[in-house]
């Protein structure tokens, strides 16, 4: 079992977020899509112009990015005197020279082996090297040792503690001939646990220990029981959700290599690992660690970064192991100028770390002190980039909420009918007055309303509202509501009544047809009657009578005109 650094693993689940950026806030993104949101977010909210971009538009032909055939991940921010563009998390502040030093790992390594920061020693080989001569380097460096692609990423690829001349040979014709990878490294293995920091100019925003997969145990379960109930922890996480602990031949050759099977039932409170490697992508756990670590680590993760000219902010992955004489030191893995900053967000445990507003700070610090009451609204990702998913076009610029001081409520009205009509009244009425929130029946036959915006335009909302349903003696109870809510007004939950509304109409014209047929059954019935047929020549004398007065009535009124 690993270091207990940043809290026992053995812990529960983290569920309480930053209050601007809650699981509802990121509920339409995932991912790099998270990533690229919660930055274009911050901005948007401190009143700068914000404008979702397709691949190649503009600025973003000279920028390098990858994977974005999509939209979603390019987007720029605006003030009245500057421009900045965002891929995901990095900005145009980040050179494309960086960008690239960043993703081939040896020449990371090359660079900050130079500035004297520690990295694990090592060296690449490319296809011309001969499986003999990557066993021979292995040999002198000493195992254990770790092998990886020289440009990967999510840890594709990534073998470590492989402490054999047949695992390495075995790991060797994983990559070469599976992953078909042409560069390779093979470095000494660092014994010690995993962490991302991310770094902002000089300062360490965030930091987390990237705990590999793992399950506790309770004495009952079997271990693949155990992983299904973490696999239903995570999906209460915005960030873990669609990174389940895996189920497949890696798994389970690894806890076989322990001495497991997938029924096998761990001891109460044993920690059992599924994989070596902490990535969250493949079901790491990221736990904060931020004010735990020492000076000297956050020095060496910041020397890292300024290494490489140009990379003025990104994620620094490095090892924490103890040294020679038996203090921590840290061993820089590698540099990411794109990282995910999601599990700094939303950690399994721990604190989150607001790294978008770090981000916004260093690219215009000028809105520091801006918009800090539009934390409490959130724009749709997907409708706003709607446009340029239906190829509509290829920039789309989104509706800049107005600065200034806005408020939230809560109101609970009682005795108001569930009508549709009274429904749409109240959404109708709350966008006329740029109102935001939402309105719904709640399970206690209420009617709902959230609303944030002005003080002012709330207040004669609520005027109006009173007004229109004086004779319903209506009582509403009101609080104050402190979470953010989406831009614009929505029904919810109005299917229900939708479908009542429908119900009742169809009843009430069955009941005409069925009145129709008795009237039209009585009508017959009275034709064909005795009495019908013998008054008929009198109704048509009072026909005539009726038609003579008529017409006389109407030739004196044209006389006297």
């Amino acid at each position: 079992m690993r270091s207990n650094v940043g809290g026992n693993v053995m812990d529960g689940v983290n569920t309480e977020w930053l209050p601007h950026l809650t699981s509802e806030v990121v509920s339409e993104t995932e991912g790099n899509y998270l990533d690229a949101y919660v930055v274009a977010l911050e901005g948007w909210r401190r009143g700068l112009t914000l404008r979702w971009h397709v691949k190649d538009s503009e600025k973003f032909k000279e920028m390098k990015t990858w994977f974005v055939d999509q939209p979603g991940q390019l987007f720029s921010l605006h003030s009245n005197n500057k421009d900045h563009y965002f891929f995901r998390t990095r900005g145009d502040k980040v050179t494309n020279e960086a960008v690239e030093k960043g993703m081939n790992k040896e020449a990371t390594k090359s660079i900050l082996s130079k500035a004297g920061i520690p990295v694990p020693e090592g060296k690449q080989f490319t296809r011309e090297d001969s499986e003999q001569a990557i066993i021979e380097y292995a040999d002198k460096l000493g195992y254990p040792v770790v092998i990886k692609p020289t440009d990967g990423s999510f840890g594709r690829g990534v073998m470590s503690d492989i402490s054999s001349e047949g695992e390495l040979k075995f790991a060797l014709e994983y990559l070469r001939n599976e992953l078909e990878e042409n560069e390779i490294i093979v470095e000494k293995y660092i014994p010690g646990n995993d962490y991302r920091l991310y770094i902002v100019g000089a300062d360490v925003v965030g930091a987390i220990w990237r705990v590999p997969p793992n399950i506790v145990g309770d004495g009952i379960n079997s271990i693949k029981a155990l992983i299904d109930i973490k696999n239903s922890e995570r999906k209460l996480n915005p960030r873990l959700a669609n990174c389940p602990i895996k189920i497949d031949q890696e798994t389970i050759d690894y806890i076989r290599r322990s001495g497991y099977t997938l029924e096998s039932v761990p001891e109460k409170d044993e920690v059992i690992y599924t994989n070596d490697k902490g990535n969250v992508s493949i079901g790491g756990d990221p736990i904060d660690v931020l004010d735990e670590l020492s000076d000297e680590v956050k020095e060496t993760a910041v020397a890292a970064l300024q290494a490489i000219p140009g990379l003025t902010h990104g994620a620094v992955d490095l090892i924490i192991a103890k040294d020679e004489s038996g203090k921590e030191a840290g061993y820089v893995i590698e540099l990411n100028p794109t990282a995910q900053i999601g599990g700094i967000l939303f950690p399994f445990k721990g604190q989150p770390r607001d790294v978008p507003k770090a981000i916004i700070d260093y690219y215009f610090p000028e809105t520091k002190n801006v918009g800090i009451e539009k934390k409490k609204i959130y724009f749709d990702f997907n409708k706003t980039l709607t446009p340029l998913i239906e190829n509509v076009s290829v920039v789309t610029e989104l509706v800049n909420y107005p600065i200034g001081k806005i408020v939230g409520k809560e109101l609970n009205i009682t005795n108001l009918d569930h009508t549709i009509h009274n429904i749409l009244w109240l959404k109708n009425k709350a966008l006329q007055y740029n109102l935001n929130g939402s309105v719904r029946v709640s399970s206690d036959e209420r009617i709902r309303i959230i609303i944030v915006g002005d003080q002012q335009l709330i207040n004669k909302f609520g005027v109006e509202l009173n007004e229109k349903f004086m004779e319903n003696n209506i009582t509403i109870e009101e609080t104050v509501w402190n979470k953010p809510v989406k831009i614009g007004f929505q029904a919810e939950n109005i299917k229900k009544y939708l479908i009542d509304e429908l119900d009742y109409l169809t009843e009430y014209k069955n009941q005409l047809h069925h009145q129709q047929r008795i009237l039209e059954k009585e009508y017959y019935t009275m034709l064909n009657s005795i009495s019908w047929k013998i008054t008929l020549p009198l109704r048509k004398i009072t026909g005539k009578i009726k038609d003579f007065y008529r017409l006389t009535f109407k030739g004196r009124q044209h006389t006297n005109f």
